[in-house]
Parts: structure tokens; C-alpha cells; sequence
């Protein structure tokens, strides 16, 4: 069973939601002990950088956004120069109290899509070294592990591990 949902591509009119959906993702993730994402951590000011950037899609529900995901073209800090053959998901969210069973998955699925119809053929993650569960998430959801980068450093200055997840591809 596929989880519908409807996607758009995030604009200024959206900051808000985006805002509110990761602080909601990030609550949740502080009541479950997961020290990664803190409520207050991602502004306005930080998703309007990132559409100009590359592209943010928000996932919808009987009108009511349910779920977002950042899709961008490189990511230095934590894979290093790359030839342009992938895309970077990042913060793929949901909103835990609307969001259909499945949402997450549809958003994993919409990125995939966008970066094979952008001509390349693998899609990266990465997630917190000390977060086994989302890795687990993201290896049934047909992801490998393929390095570890120690030192990526966070907005604030400070230095954290990540797992570095791929998934190859159709191109169309």
C-alpha cells in the first residue's frame, strides 16, 4: 500500500511550516532521548538559504502539510568534492500527529525520484553515528552504509560523527 500524499516545492509563504515541522520533528525527538535535531535549531532564515540553494519539497494531506525534505545538489561537508552523480536528502521530517503511516518513506521515495529526473544515479544521506535506529530506517528503506565522516561540523561550531548512507539509482 502506498501512502499518498501530494508534493510541492516550498517557498517563502511556507517558512513558517517548515519551521514548525522541524521543531515538531525535534520535539519528538527529544522526548524519545534522540539527542540530534533541538527545537529552535533551523529558522526562516535557514530554509529560505536552502531553497536558494537547491530545493525544499513539503508533502501534503487533505491540504495540511504533513512532512518536508531538503534536496541538495552537493554536500562538501560531509562526503567531500563529489562528481555530480548524486543528490543529498537532509532533514526529511514528519509531522508525527498528521502524518499518514508510511509518510516518511514517501518523502524518501519523491527525493529518489527527483534526483534520477535530474539525471543522476545515486541518492546520499547521512544521520547521526550514534543514532542506530534512523540507520536501520534508512538500510531497510534500501540504503548502504559506506563510510563514516568523524568531524562534520555543526552550524554552532562544534563537531559530530555521521553515517554515510547511498542508494543507487534508475536514472530516467
Amino acid at each position: 500500500m502506498t501512502t499518498q500524499v501530494a508534493f510541492r516545492q516550498a517557498d517563502d509563504r511556507d517558512l513558517d511550516v517548515l519551521v514548525g515541522l522541524f521543531d515538531g520533528a525535534a520535539r519528538w525527538m527529544v522526548r524519545g532521548g534522540i539527542d540530534q535535531w533541538k527545537p529552535g535549531d533551523k529558522t526562516t532564515e535557514h530554509f529560505r538559504s536552502r531553497m536558494a540553494a537547491g530545493e525544499v519539497w513539503l508533502a501534503s494531506q487533505g491540504g495540511r502539510p504533513v512532512g518536508a525534505y531538503e534536496l541538495w545538489w552537493e554536500d562538501e561537508q560531509a562526503w567531500g568534492p563529489q562528481p555530480p552523480v548524486a543528490g543529498y536528502v537532509h532533514r526529511l521530517m514528519t509531522d508525527r500527529e498528521s502524518a499518514p503511516a508510511g509518510a516518511g518513506r514517501a518523502l524518501l521515495a519523491h527525493a529518489e525520484e527527483r534526483i534520477a529526473a535530474g539525471g543522476r544515479a545515486v541518492a546520499r544521506l547521512d544521520c547521526l553515528s550514534s543514532n542506530p535506529r534512523l540507520r536501520a530506517y534508512y538500510e531497510a528503506a534500501g540504503y548502504t552504509a559506506v563510510g563514516e565522516e568523524p568531524g562534520k561540523l555543526a552550524a554552532d561550531g562544534t563537531r559530530y560523527g555521521v553515517t554515510l548512507l547511498e542508494k543507487a539509482l534508475s536514472v530516467r
